[in-house]
């Protein structure tokens, strides 16, 4: 995900304000991230910063939009819709996810995961943007879910609702064991038991024997 180049635009200069939350954020913490700090590294003054945003709290939430927009437009383009195969490409992506493990930490880390961990008691708009953004991501898992699901478990009891949030509990989830071991390898593992858990799921239903990788 790039950064935008700076200009005098103040769309660009927006941009640039909810790009530089990203990255102190994923890093720092929603909490000890300083409007100064997003301020230089956007290279904007403080009079840009509350020209368009009242205050911290409001960053975070057009952040959390904006995340969601930026992460969204990402994963649209992605090689795992590419397989005619429901099934594959519901694996696919949860293989996807572990392929996009590397660089740093704040680098493959999720916003808005990092945001509603500090603040869903005390800052509900923010609690509320990440929730969104968060199971509005796992809503575009729902129809390779709910495809595969008709094919090879129509008489499964559980829901593609429930199976879409449990990849994002099990992937967020990855992302604080990558934090506690300051290593994507145990959050790669994660992943890698997620994958065979859904292959168990969906082959458990089905005599239909299949090789994902």
């Amino acid at each position: 995900m790039g950064r935008p180049h700076k200009d005098s635009n103040k769309k660009a200069a927006k941009d640039l304000l909810l790009e530089a939350a990203f990255q102190l954020i994923r890093t720092k913490g929603y909490t000890s991230t300083r409007i100064e700090e997003i301020c230089e590294l956007a290279g904007v003054t403080k009079g840009t910063f509350f020209h368009y945003f009242d205050t911290k709290e409001a960053l975070a939430v057009a952040a959390a939009q904006h995340w969601s927009r930026v992460t969204g437009e990402f994963f649209k383009s992605a090689p795992y819709h590419n397989p005619k195969d429901p099934l594959d490409r519901f694996l696919g992506y949860i293989e996807f996810r572990k392929e996009i493990l590397h660089g740093k930490i704040p680098e493959f880390t999720c916003l808005v995961g990092t945001m509603v961990q500090e603040a869903y008691n005390t800052h509900p708009e923010i609690r509320i943007a990440c929730r969104d953004s968060i199971f509005g991501h796992a809503e575009t898992l729902e129809k390779d879910i709910q495809e595969a699901k008709r094919l090879y478990a129509p008489k499964a009891k559980w829901s593609v609702k429930s199976l879409a949030l449990h990849t994002q509990a099990v992937i967020q989830g990855s992302f604080i064991l990558a934090k506690a071991t300051d290593s994507a390898e145990v959050a790669s593992q994660a992943i890698d038991h997620l994958k065979n858990y859904v292959q168990l799921l969906f082959n458990q239903q089905t005599k239909k024997e299949k090789s994902y990788g």
